[in-house]
């Protein structure tokens, strides 16, 4: 049986999705809340498996109430359920813990298997959010691309290896490059970055978001 606590500010809307779910096999709404501060204290008092949550409610936003719901219940699945779809609100979301998002035109086929799917551990997205998601991703990985611009792809390749602490002859190993390539390529890396040092250079890239300590 996957428990269900419903937070959401509209009356009409909650009653709805109660009865919504509690028509179907193996769903049991054990509880709901009309503002982020009672769904904060109904999920801790209740434990369910699946919170549906609204992003925008009185006294504490929807946000925030997961990420609070979350830092004491991490097994517990929320299920951002709202009008908006703006992409600051979809990333908070996922940085607060959600599992899921999807908006509130979703098809009522569709909101069911999202609250079983999440109460059995997964996670699961609109389309359109997905879709969100993929070029929000995809322009993280191409933004590498144009760090640094007066780096060649390779240097490029090789600072970030720096920056994750690697030493010159990992990082050969790791680009099948001579020993000789690679320290002229670090040399030019000094030169076109205007580092004095390797130090110097991994702040650098650091600071950009390349590389990461190993």
């Amino acid at each position: 049986m996957t428990r269900v606590v419903i937070a959401d500010d509209h009356p009409v809307f909650r009653r709805g999705l109660k009865a919504l779910l509690d028509g179907e096999d193996g769903v049991d709404v054990v509880g709901d809340a009309a503002d982020g501060q009672e769904a904060v204290r109904v999920a801790l008092e209740l434990e369910p498996d699946v919170v549906v949550m609204d992003l925008h409610m009185p006294v504490l936003g929807g946000v925030e109430a997961a990420k609070q719901i979350l830092d004491v219940l991490p097994s517990v699945g929320v299920l951002v359920l709202t009008m908006h779809e703006d992409d600051e609100l979809v990333f908070a979301a996922m940085k607060a813990g959600a599992r899921g998002y999807l908006v509130k035109t979703t098809d009522d086929d569709e909101i069911v298997r999202a609250v079983q799917a999440i109460g059995a551990g997964e996670a699961i997205f609109s389309a359109t959010i997905a879709q969100r998601m993929m070029g929000y991703f995809t322009a993280i990985s191409s933004s590498k691309a144009v760090l640094f611009p007066q780096l060649t792809d390779r240097e490029r390749d090789v600072l970030e290896l720096m920056a994750s602490g690697l030493d010159n002859p990992s990082i050969a190993h790791r680009l099948s490059l001579s020993g000789k390539t690679v320290r002229n390529r670090v040399s030019a890396i000094f030169t076109k970055l205007q580092v004095a040092d390797r130090a110097q250079a991994i702040v650098r890239a650091r600071e950009a978001g390349l590389g990461s300590p190993t």
